[in-house]
């Protein structure tokens, strides 16, 4: 599948890095955000669990997510809930070089995660079994996905209800070995692309599509024909975990941040109404 140095499109970025919470990987995370403007980061919930606090200090890291915790019956789906808010919180604070249980995770009506203040930054989260990952760009937008790759997809009749039409004919021209790998791709692509414009399953997937992989990769309309220019940047990475990675990237012409630093991040309206609330506030 797509790998850096291949034909395409778009701003560039690289490979996804496995991180723990303690760690140098996260110096590579902040040279990528530095040098790509895009940064894709990766743990194995194995290895996060022993790292999750407990107690009162969970419920003060997750902030407002803990609430949305505790509705989780499942205990396997709590604890990935949990790592996921972790993971990036842990992520955020390492590249904007702040402290995690200080900032709060925020979400617009659709569910679109966002970190509240830090307006230069977007976020995007992905988890499936034991890989949560995350996804950070200061270039706009970005959305992420993982799916694993022999996850059965092809042939249980699925594939109509998320392809396009010409995906539906391109997937059943490749040999018959290619075609369930091909459509865990062309899903975890289109999960990445609707969470990066913020509607999630609420666009329906047979509407937009993308081409066969070894392509520079644009968003297709349901006959075939380009719907996007090289303001997207699409890529899809197999990791030796056996899972698919897809990141949507939308370059918003900013270029990249050099400065990365939570101080100069910070939203200064919100750092005004924040300081203006204070002082009012009763000595």
């Amino acid at each position: 599948m797509n790998a850096p140095g291949s034909s395409i499109l778009g701003p560039p970025l690289g490979e996804p890095v496995e991180v723990a919470p303690e760690g140098t990987t996260w110096d590579r995370v902040r040279k990528d955000l530095t040098s790509y403007g895009t940064a894709l980061i990766y743990a194995r919930l194995q290895n996060l669990q022993p790292k999750l606090p407990k107690g009162d200090d969970l419920r003060k890291l997750l902030g407002r997510d803990w609430s949305r915790y505790l509705d989780l019956a499942h205990p396997d789906v709590r604890n990935r809930y949990a790592a996921s808010r972790v993971l990036l919180k842990y992520a955020a604070g390492a590249v904007l070089r702040g402290d995690p249980d200080g900032l709060e995770l925020a979400y617009v009506p659709t569910g679109r995660p966002y970190l509240r203040g830090c307006d230069q930054i977007d976020i995007s989260l992905s988890h499936t079994e034991d890989l949560i990952l995350v996804g950070l760009t200061t270039r706009g937008l970005i959305g992420v996905d993982a799916e694993r790759t022999d996850r059965q997809m092809y042939g249980s009749g699925l594939g109509r209800h998320v392809c396009t039409p010409y995906e539906l004919v391109t997937l059943a021209a490749l040999p018959e070995e290619q075609r369930n790998a091909s459509l865990v791709r062309l899903w975890t692509l289109k999960e990445a692309y609707s969470k990066a414009i913020g509607q999630g399953m609420q666009f329906r997937f047979t509407e937009f599509g993308f081409g066969p992989d070894g392509k520079p990769v644009r968003v297709q309309r349901p006959d075939g024909t380009t719907g996007s220019g090289d303001e997207w940047a699409f890529r899809t990475f197999v990791l030796d975990s056996g899972y698919c990675v897809s990141a949507a990237v939308y370059d918003a012409g900013f270029g990249t941040v050099l400065d990365t630093d939570i101080t100069t991040m910070l939203d200064q309206d919100c750092v005004e109404a924040i300081n203006t609330a204070l002082d009012a506030e009763p000595g």
